[in-house]
């Protein structure tokens, strides 16, 4: 049986800075996959080129088998991949109901995530649904870019740097969302500076250096020296 989302030799490209060097990755269906490293390891480019915003310059992402890398970042939206950017990016002038909105308008059909089950994952975006988006909490904005991309009902939900700049207690309030959306169908991926958080939540991790991944594996079959080593470049032997 083939993964749900399958990378092969995947390079990427900045102009003439390549960015990405043949990273292979698979995803299965109810899997959270984590991917982490440094400032600069490659994981939002990783990101970016999964959803068609970086430039493939070589290599393959499949989704149930469809070629996604010959897609414009659109289309793959409509596929079923939808992404959490770093930063949450949500519109300054929209409601936090018209943000949650706006992501349905990528849904192919009906599914799974609606506005009311939105509120149901994020109590909170129930009771501020009429403010202004940015006039959250970040972390409440955290969850209404969870909730915009959601809307779009992914397969595949890819999260970058969720708990950035985030206090501990919003972050674990962010992450004990991650059981509900994978009950519903949707993998997720991932980018997470923060290696104890991975650990948590993952099924499996990759960690990513220079464009590379340098460690694979189940969290409960990789030792903390080795995440170490591989996080910051430590050559073994």
């Amino acid at each position: 049986m083939s993964a749900l989302l399958q990378v092969t030799g995947l390079t990427a490209h900045y102009g003439d800075f390549q960015a990405l060097f043949g990273v292979d990755l698979t995803l299965d269906q109810g899997q959270t996959l984590a991917i982490i490293g440094a400032n600069g390891a490659g994981k939002t480019t990783l990101m970016r080129a999964i959803t068609g915003i970086a430039r493939v310059t070589g290599g393959s992402v499949l989704l149930d088998g469809q070629r996604l890398d010959r897609m414009a970042a659109p289309e793959i939206l409509h596929a079923g991949v939808a992404m959490v950017p770093e930063g949450r990016r949500l519109f300054p002038s929209l409601t936090v109901e018209e943000n949650l909105r706006i992501g349905a308008h990528a849904r192919q059909g009906s599914g799974f995530w609606t506005l009311p089950r939105i509120h149901d994952l994020f109590p909170v975006l129930r009771d501020r649904r009429d403010h202004p988006a940015t006039a959250l909490s970040g972390g409440q904005q955290q969850m209404v870019a969870i909730g915009r991309a959601l809307m779009a009902n992914p397969r595949v939900l890819l999260c970058d740097e969720l708990s950035l700049g985030l206090a501990p207690v919003v972050i674990r309030e962010i992450y004990a969302a991650f059981p509900a959306i994978r009950d519903s169908g949707t993998a997720i991926v991932v980018v997470e500076q923060d290696i104890g958080q991975a650990l948590k939540v993952a099924t499996r991790v990759h960690c990513m250096m220079e464009g590379r991944i340098t460690l694979s594996g189940a969290p409960a079959d990789l030792g903390r020296e080795a995440i170490h080593d591989a996080y910051f470049g430590v050559r073994q032997g």
